[in-house]
């Protein structure tokens, strides 16, 4: 998929044209998606950087950071994406002047969308308005429940399941491996430290079964409050691996949730506990 965030650097043929910021890029928005890729033409998504809710002074907690975007999009075998600045003055524009500034220059042809889509100062304009300017048109029925706020939902919860079943794959977290605190290597379990984004949206704290890299990995999200932990950690064991990760970015599957986070008694029954927990990582089955 080529990335650009100039038009002017496309080929000048017609296009098939989905439309919008796709955070989790879920099943909802593959159907999207995927239909402007099966029209014909050359497709291509017009998406958004920065979120315009970040933009507009709104709280967001993203799903997915915009290079894991990116790269779910090309999964799904987009011919282009065409990064537009989000700034106040593109959510000023009227929808008219949008597609005329915009659409048009980009050679589109037909417009993808679901039945809900909304573009343009105060979201004013909507699929048929896009019908009345000149553009094909393609009504891409919704998906009943859904949404990236359901997918929210489900995380905050920790429901594993939940989340993937709406995004047609495990949830992720992802970050840049960092230095701990080295507790895990005395102990036997090794951990990768995860930075992530600060506007990233991170499961409920408990532990996990996931996968990373290629490994099974069980992980850790929470406090650490064993050892008094206040700052939010994100530790994951990689099975099997051997290496180092440090400084490189990590993309964690999150398939199950095993548990809540807890204090011990000794060293002893915190060992025997995160021993049962690769266990249940060996066990665990990817939801997806």
């Amino acid at each position: 998929m080529m990335v650009v965030r100039d038009i002017g650097e496309l080929e000048p043929v017609e296009r098939a044209v989905a439309i919008g910021t796709f955070d989790g890029v879920h099943r909802g928005h593959r159907r999207v998606l995927e239909a402007a890729r099966d029209s014909g033409l050359r497709s291509a998504v017009l998406t958004f950087d920065p979120h315009p809710r970040a933009v507009l002074g709104n709280q967001v907690e993203l799903l997915t950071t915009f290079e894991r975007r990116l790269e779910l999009l090309a999964e799904i075998g987009l011919d282009e994406a065409v990064v537009v600045e989000f700034t106040p003055e593109l959510a000023a524009t009227p929808p008219d002047v949008f597609a005329n500034e915009l659409l048009r220059p980009l050679g589109t042809r037909r417009i993808v969308g679901g039945a809900d889509f909304r573009f343009g100062h105060r979201r004013a304009g909507d699929l048929t308005l896009l019908e009345t300017l000149g553009f094909e048109v393609e009504r891409v029925p919704l998906l009943d429940g859904v949404s990236s706020s359901a997918v929210r939902e489900a995380l905050r919860g920790g429901e594993t399941a939940a989340a993937a079943a709406l995004l047609g794959r495990p949830a992720e977290v992802e970050g840049i491996v960092v230095s701990g605190d080295a507790r895990g290597g005395t102990l036997g379990f090794p951990t990768a430290n995860l930075r992530a984004e600060q506007d990233l949206l991170v499961p409920a704290f408990g532990i996990y079964a996931g996968s990373a890299a290629g490994h099974r990995a069980a992980v850790s999200i929470g406090t650490n409050p064993h050892y008094g932990g206040r700052e939010r950690r994100i530790e994951a064991f990689l099975l099997g691996f051997e290496g180092d990760l440090y400084g490189r970015r990590l993309v964690v599957e999150l398939w199950q949730r095993l548990r809540d986070e807890q204090a011990f008694g000794s060293e002893q029954e915190l060992v025997a506990q995160i021993t049962r927990d690769v266990e249940a990582t060996r066990a665990a089955t990817r939801p997806v």
